[in-house]
């Protein structure tokens, strides 16, 4: 199953979009009755009051007809486009490139760089510039007293849509990039969710399979000791024999079964007690690569003495899992686990004889980001990295990498205090 399918596409929230809408013409229409009957200064207020109502018009609109939560790239591009064509004539109309509030053209543009796409983005950033242009030559003159005219030299006023542009360029640039990064991490949050979706799955069936073993365990021991008693009753008919045999070997093929669902008999639920140590939870990650890996797996248990049980997180699991996978994934043949500890720290190191990682991205320290290239295209993208990293410092694990000296292999290490360690 996938989950929150939605975060792929560029979209603008719409209550938000709406509610500053209704900010700006709020301070459109006190702008216009301020200047106009409390200042006393003349301007062409009644086109302006009708070009602000237009757009409270569409406002409404927006609330009323669209329905979606979120308004697509087409639809939000059309909004901001009305917006920058909106305030080009109200400031052709107060004042054009001298008017104080000119800034306020850049905006929509930095909204669609960070939620829309690039191509959004050029189109109103392209229409801005225009509209700049134009209202550096062509526009009404700023609303004044009688007795005193506004007039700037033309070497400032030219300079003013300059610096609006070069402000313009650079919002859009960062808004662009910060939103890319916030689209990718949101994919990469996602898709832990879909796996965290999964363990807990699995988790729930191994709770299943735990209340199945013990609620079924009574009725089958009855039905073996039943059986048995009629093989005695029935041995010399060889007949109904040969038919109780197979049912006394499948009743006890079934308690093998439920022996193996229930992982160990002799303690009553152990194997879902929610409190484990690290050196547990790191040997059962390990036994279970056993069984698949032809690797060899060392693990030093000397200089660990930490008795501390934490809960039995999917998350602390999943992570450890993670970065003991991709040990075995790229080792050549031997992956070696430390565990250390003292009063303060218990730490987890992970080393391999492979490859080692990137050394671009040690030298870069990007690795635990998402979605990143390398070189060499059989690194993949990070996200596992990424994952495992999150999920543990979401349990607070400090979690480092470099590549070892000596063999070039990969070094994980994976620290937390004792005092966090025993909250988890």
């Amino acid at each position: 199953m996938k989950f929150f399918e939605s975060s792929k596409n560029f979209s603008l929230n719409k209550s938000t979009y709406i509610n500053l809408r209704w900010i700006a013409y709020s301070g459109q229409l006190g702008a216009i009755i301020i200047v106009q009957f409390l200042l006393n200064f003349k301007f062409n207020y009644i086109l302006c009051l009708l070009i602000v109502l237009l757009g409270i018009l569409t406002n409404f609109y927006l609330r009323i007809k669209i329905r979606d939560n979120q308004l697509e790239n087409s639809i939000a591009s059309k909004f901001l486009l009305y917006d920058i064509l909106q305030l080009g004539f109200l400031f052709y109309l107060t004042g054009g490139i001298t008017n104080p509030f000119l800034v306020l053209i850049i905006i929509p543009s930095v909204f669609s760089a960070q939620y829309l796409k690039i191509s959004s983005s050029i189109l109103l950033v392209s229409t801005t510039s225009v509209i700049l242009m134009f209202l550096t030559f062509f526009y009404q003159d700023l609303p004044h007293p009688k007795e005193l005219h506004f007039h700037a030299p033309n070497y400032y006023l030219y300079s003013i849509p300059v610096s609006i542009l070069i402000g313009l360029v650079f919002l859009v640039y960062f808004g662009t990039k910060f939103g890319s990064e916030s689209r990718i991490r949101k994919e990469a949050y996602e898709k832990i969710q879909e796996l965290m979706a999964k363990e807990n799955e699995l988790l729930s069936l191994g709770g299943q399979a735990a209340a199945a073993a013990h609620s079924l365990g009574t009725p089958l021991s009855t039905i073996l000791l039943t059986t048995k008693e009629l093989q005695k009753e029935f041995r010399s008919d060889n007949k109904i024999k040969k038919d109780l045999d197979l049912l006394a070997s499948q009743a006890e093929r079934c308690r093998e079964i439920l022996k193996k669902l229930s992982l160990n008999p002799n303690y009553e639920d152990e194997f879902i007690d929610s409190n484990i140590t690290l050196e547990v939870c790191v040997l059962e990650i390990v036994r279970s690569y056993e069984e698949i890996s032809k690797k060899k797996f060392l693990i030093n248990l000397d200089n660990f003495k930490n008795p501390i049980k934490f809960y039995k997180s999917s998350e602390i699991i999943y992570g450890l899992r993670n970065f003991i996978g991709n040990a075995n994934k790229f080792s050549k043949g031997k992956v070696e686990i430390f565990l250390i500890s003292d009063k303060k720290e218990s730490t987890i190191i992970v080393t391999d004889d492979g490859p080692g990682f990137p050394k671009e991205l040690i030298d870069k320290n990007r690795l635990g980001e998402p979605y990143i290239r390398t070189a060499d295209e059989k690194h993949g993208l990070g996200l596992g990295t990424f994952i495992g990293k999150t999920l543990l410092e979401k349990n607070f694990a400090k979690v480092s990498f470099r590549n070892l000296e000596k063999n070039s292999g990969a070094e994980i290490i994976i620290n937390w205090k004792n005092k966090d360690l025993s909250n988890i």
